[in-house]
Protein backbone atom coordinates (compact mmCIF):
# COMPACT_ATOMS: atom_id res chain seq x y z
CA UNK A 1 0.00 0.00 0.00
CA UNK A 2 2.72 2.32 0.87
CA UNK A 3 4.44 2.03 -2.69
CA UNK A 4 0.97 2.08 -4.25
CA UNK A 5 0.44 5.71 -2.31
CA UNK A 6 3.77 6.85 -3.20
CA UNK A 7 3.68 6.17 -7.06
CA UNK A 8 0.36 7.89 -6.59
CA UNK A 9 1.85 11.02 -5.12
CA UNK A 10 4.41 11.04 -7.89
CA UNK A 11 2.17 11.14 -10.54
CA UNK A 12 -0.31 13.42 -8.84
CA UNK A 13 2.92 15.73 -8.62
CA UNK A 14 4.39 15.30 -11.70
CA UNK A 15 0.55 16.23 -13.13
CA UNK A 16 0.60 19.38 -10.90
CA UNK A 17 3.89 20.26 -12.51
CA UNK A 18 2.94 19.84 -16.05
CA UNK A 19 -0.07 22.11 -15.49
CA UNK A 20 2.19 24.23 -13.86
CA UNK A 21 4.95 24.94 -16.55
CA UNK A 22 3.90 26.62 -19.96
CA UNK A 23 3.77 24.83 -23.11
CA UNK A 24 6.58 25.02 -25.64
CA UNK A 25 4.47 22.75 -28.21
CA UNK A 26 2.76 25.40 -29.97
CA UNK A 27 4.94 27.12 -32.31
CA UNK A 28 4.87 30.29 -34.27
CA UNK A 29 4.96 29.60 -37.99
CA UNK A 30 2.60 26.50 -37.70
CA UNK A 31 -0.18 28.10 -36.24
CA UNK A 32 0.45 31.40 -38.65
CA UNK A 33 -0.06 29.17 -41.35
CA UNK A 34 -3.43 27.93 -39.77
CA UNK A 35 -4.61 31.56 -39.90
CA UNK A 36 -3.26 32.31 -43.63
CA UNK A 37 -5.63 29.58 -44.86
CA UNK A 38 -8.44 31.62 -44.20
CA UNK A 39 -7.44 34.17 -46.56
CA UNK A 40 -7.58 32.26 -49.40
CA UNK A 41 -11.07 30.62 -48.31
CA UNK A 42 -12.40 33.66 -48.20
CA UNK A 43 -11.12 34.52 -51.06
CA UNK A 44 -12.91 31.93 -52.95
CA UNK A 45 -16.06 31.56 -51.33
CA UNK A 46 -18.00 34.26 -53.67
CA UNK A 47 -16.40 32.48 -56.49
CA UNK A 48 -17.02 28.63 -55.39
CA UNK A 49 -20.48 29.76 -53.26
CA UNK A 50 -22.01 32.50 -55.01
CA UNK A 51 -24.75 31.88 -52.89
CA UNK A 52 -24.10 29.64 -49.53
CA UNK A 53 -27.37 29.74 -47.87
CA UNK A 54 -28.44 27.63 -51.17
CA UNK A 55 -25.42 25.11 -50.49
CA UNK A 56 -24.37 24.84 -47.48
CA UNK A 57 -22.65 21.14 -48.01
CA UNK A 58 -20.22 23.40 -49.86
CA UNK A 59 -20.52 26.19 -47.46
CA UNK A 60 -19.29 23.43 -44.95
CA UNK A 61 -17.15 21.27 -47.06
CA UNK A 62 -15.09 25.00 -47.63
CA UNK A 63 -14.53 26.18 -44.26
CA UNK A 64 -14.02 22.52 -42.37
CA UNK A 65 -11.60 22.00 -45.07
CA UNK A 66 -9.69 25.19 -43.95
CA UNK A 67 -10.03 24.46 -40.63
CA UNK A 68 -8.64 20.65 -41.08
CA UNK A 69 -5.85 21.98 -42.73
CA UNK A 70 -4.66 24.54 -40.43
CA UNK A 71 -5.59 21.91 -37.59
CA UNK A 72 -3.31 19.77 -39.07
CA UNK A 73 -0.36 22.11 -39.69
CA UNK A 74 -0.59 23.29 -36.30
CA UNK A 75 -0.89 19.76 -35.06
CA UNK A 76 1.68 18.40 -36.93
CA UNK A 77 4.43 20.58 -35.33
CA UNK A 78 3.01 18.94 -31.95
CA UNK A 79 3.01 15.87 -32.57
CA UNK A 80 6.94 15.79 -33.84
CA UNK A 81 8.16 17.00 -31.07
CA UNK A 82 6.12 14.89 -28.79
CA UNK A 83 7.48 12.20 -30.58
CA UNK A 84 11.17 12.83 -30.81
CA UNK A 85 10.66 14.58 -26.72
CA UNK A 86 12.63 12.59 -24.45
CA UNK A 87 11.10 14.46 -21.28
CA UNK A 88 8.46 12.33 -19.68
CA UNK A 89 7.00 15.60 -18.42
CA UNK A 90 7.27 17.70 -21.65
CA UNK A 91 4.57 14.62 -23.28
CA UNK A 92 2.51 15.29 -20.18
CA UNK A 93 2.45 18.53 -21.00
CA UNK A 94 1.53 17.87 -24.23
CA UNK A 95 -1.32 15.38 -23.69
CA UNK A 96 -2.95 18.13 -21.16
CA UNK A 97 -2.72 20.93 -23.80
CA UNK A 98 -5.02 18.64 -26.39
CA UNK A 99 -6.89 17.45 -23.75
CA UNK A 100 -7.87 21.12 -22.88
CA UNK A 101 -8.47 22.11 -26.36
CA UNK A 102 -10.21 19.12 -27.71
CA UNK A 103 -14.18 19.66 -26.04
CA UNK A 104 -14.70 22.85 -27.81
CA UNK A 105 -13.95 20.82 -31.03
CA UNK A 106 -16.23 18.46 -30.08
CA UNK A 107 -18.88 20.32 -29.13
CA UNK A 108 -18.05 22.58 -31.96
CA UNK A 109 -18.47 19.11 -34.36
CA UNK A 110 -22.08 18.34 -32.83
CA UNK A 111 -23.45 21.88 -32.92
CA UNK A 112 -22.56 21.66 -36.72
CA UNK A 113 -23.63 18.34 -37.28
CA UNK A 114 -27.28 19.22 -35.25
CA UNK A 115 -27.31 22.53 -37.53
CA UNK A 116 -26.59 21.29 -40.95
CA UNK A 117 -28.90 17.94 -40.61
CA UNK A 118 -32.30 19.70 -38.22
CA UNK A 119 -31.82 23.28 -38.39
CA UNK A 120 -30.20 24.45 -41.23
CA UNK A 121 -32.28 27.84 -41.74
CA UNK A 122 -30.14 28.85 -39.05
CA UNK A 123 -26.65 27.50 -40.42
CA UNK A 124 -25.79 31.45 -40.11
CA UNK A 125 -25.57 31.18 -36.91
CA UNK A 126 -22.37 28.78 -37.51
CA UNK A 127 -19.45 31.28 -37.70
CA UNK A 128 -20.42 33.17 -34.22
CA UNK A 129 -20.91 29.78 -32.82
CA UNK A 130 -17.54 28.52 -34.15
CA UNK A 131 -15.79 30.98 -32.96
CA UNK A 132 -17.34 31.51 -29.61
CA UNK A 133 -16.44 27.07 -28.98
CA UNK A 134 -12.72 28.48 -30.18
CA UNK A 135 -12.57 31.15 -28.01
CA UNK A 136 -13.54 28.49 -24.51
CA UNK A 137 -10.43 26.31 -26.17
CA UNK A 138 -8.07 29.41 -26.15
CA UNK A 139 -9.14 29.93 -22.32
CA UNK A 140 -8.97 26.78 -21.27
CA UNK A 141 -5.50 26.16 -22.95
CA UNK A 142 -4.39 29.83 -21.41
CA UNK A 143 -3.03 28.64 -18.14
CA UNK A 144 -0.11 26.33 -20.23
CA UNK A 145 0.23 29.46 -22.13
CA UNK A 146 1.37 32.74 -22.21
CA UNK A 147 -0.79 35.16 -20.60
CA UNK A 148 -1.54 37.65 -23.69
CA UNK A 149 -3.30 34.83 -25.07
CA UNK A 150 -6.20 35.42 -23.05
CA UNK A 151 -6.49 38.59 -24.96
CA UNK A 152 -6.64 36.29 -28.63
CA UNK A 153 -9.42 34.17 -26.58
CA UNK A 154 -11.48 37.92 -26.09
CA UNK A 155 -10.90 38.13 -29.65
CA UNK A 156 -12.53 34.99 -30.42
CA UNK A 157 -15.43 35.67 -27.95
CA UNK A 158 -15.86 39.22 -29.54
CA UNK A 159 -16.03 38.49 -33.14
CA UNK A 160 -18.24 35.13 -32.43
CA UNK A 161 -20.33 37.67 -30.90
CA UNK A 162 -20.63 40.40 -33.40
CA UNK A 163 -21.22 37.31 -35.95
CA UNK A 164 -23.74 36.27 -34.39
CA UNK A 165 -25.58 39.98 -33.69
CA UNK A 166 -25.31 40.32 -37.73
CA UNK A 167 -26.62 36.58 -38.66
CA UNK A 168 -29.74 37.08 -40.03
CA UNK A 169 -29.11 40.38 -41.68
CA UNK A 170 -27.08 40.58 -44.85
CA UNK A 171 -23.97 39.79 -43.84
CA UNK A 172 -24.54 36.51 -43.51
CA UNK A 173 -22.75 34.12 -44.63
CA UNK A 174 -20.17 36.54 -45.58
CA UNK A 175 -16.74 34.89 -46.44
CA UNK A 176 -14.80 37.61 -44.27
CA UNK A 177 -17.28 36.69 -41.04
CA UNK A 178 -15.09 33.28 -41.53
CA UNK A 179 -11.56 34.69 -42.56
CA UNK A 180 -10.73 37.72 -40.88
CA UNK A 181 -11.63 36.34 -37.08
CA UNK A 182 -9.46 33.17 -37.52
CA UNK A 183 -6.41 35.07 -39.75
CA UNK A 184 -6.14 37.80 -36.93
CA UNK A 185 -6.67 35.57 -34.25
CA UNK A 186 -4.09 33.04 -35.73
CA UNK A 187 -1.95 35.28 -36.78
CA UNK A 188 -2.23 37.25 -33.28
CA UNK A 189 -1.45 34.08 -31.46
CA UNK A 190 1.73 33.55 -33.63
CA UNK A 191 3.09 36.83 -32.29
CA UNK A 192 2.70 35.98 -28.94
CA UNK A 193 4.01 32.80 -28.93
CA UNK A 194 6.94 34.20 -30.95
CA UNK A 195 8.15 37.43 -28.74
CA UNK A 196 6.96 35.00 -25.29
CA UNK A 197 8.18 31.76 -25.91
CA UNK A 198 11.05 31.58 -29.32
CA UNK A 199 12.48 35.33 -29.18
CA UNK A 200 16.28 34.47 -28.48
CA UNK A 201 15.59 30.58 -27.76
CA UNK A 202 18.02 28.49 -30.05
CA UNK A 203 17.02 25.07 -28.47
CA UNK A 204 13.57 23.75 -30.00
CA UNK A 205 13.73 21.10 -27.10
CA UNK A 206 11.26 21.90 -24.04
Amino acid sequence: MELRDALSQIAEIRARVAASERFRGYRAVPVALSGGFAIPAALLQPHLLPDPAANLLGYLALWLTTAFLGAAVSASGVWLRHRHGDDPLAKQRTWLAVSQFVPCLAAGGLVTLVIARHAPTHAALLPGLWQVFFSLGVFASARLLPKPVVGVGVFYLAAGTVNLTFAGGPAAFSPWAMGLPFAVGQFATAGILYWHLERDRHDPAD
